[in-house]
């Protein structure tokens, strides 16, 4: 079933959520946020893959994002099957509390769905939104680095590890993004 959010652009910059099925708190802990961060390296590195802006939250990703070899929706396919695939694996190497618990929803949410074969962490959709001017580009962003600040795990988005506001902020971050400077924004 189509949402209405898809990626018709596949040049254009897009606000993106990928959420795991049934709100699963995965990334608590900080060896999966690791899976997304070294996939989105990769992808970075290898694919064409531009980030903007991005928060890994404890069951949801929002990024701004595009792709210079014009296929944006192959990115993110790329990006969504090999982190399953990883965090599956981790699960099942390490010494999870919440394995059993974790797995069974995955397995029933593939159950739920024909494309799937055993398990499935995200979500299907992706909920990506054109971002067709450079205010909204700026409320988007603003949206990402403050959603830590709103879920009350930090004070200032800059404290937040796992977020593009620390690049944006001029400190070291887990991955090297190019920070977008709006004519009339100015960055603290």
């Amino acid at each position: 079933m189509t949402t209405g959010y898809q990626i018709k652009d596949q040049d254009g910059l897009y606000f993106m959520t990928f959420q795991i099925v049934d709100w699963v708190d995965v990334f608590t802990r900080k060896i999966y946020k690791d899976i997304i961060i070294n996939s989105f390296k990769y992808s970075i590195e290898n694919k064409g893959f531009q980030i903007f802006a991005y928060v890994i939250m404890s069951n949801h990703i929002h990024l701004v994002a595009q792709s210079s070899t014009g296929k944006l929706s192959d990115s993110i396919r790329d990006i969504k099957k090999y982190t399953s695939k990883r965090i599956i694996e981790t699960i099942l190497e390490i010494n999870e509390s919440r394995k059993e618990w974790m797995l069974n929803r995955f397995k029933f949410r593939a159950s739920q769905h024909s494309r799937n074969e055993v398990y499935q962490v995200w979500t299907h959709e992706n909920h990506a939104m054109f971002l067709y001017s450079n205010g909204f580009i700026q409320e988007k962003i603003e949206y990402i680095h403050n959603n830590p600040v709103r879920a009350g795990i930090v004070r200032n988005p800059e404290d937040y590890l796992y977020s593009s506001a620390r690049n944006y902020a001029s400190l070291e971050a887990p991955i090297d993004i190019p920070v977008l400077v709006l004519p009339w924004y100015t960055y603290k």
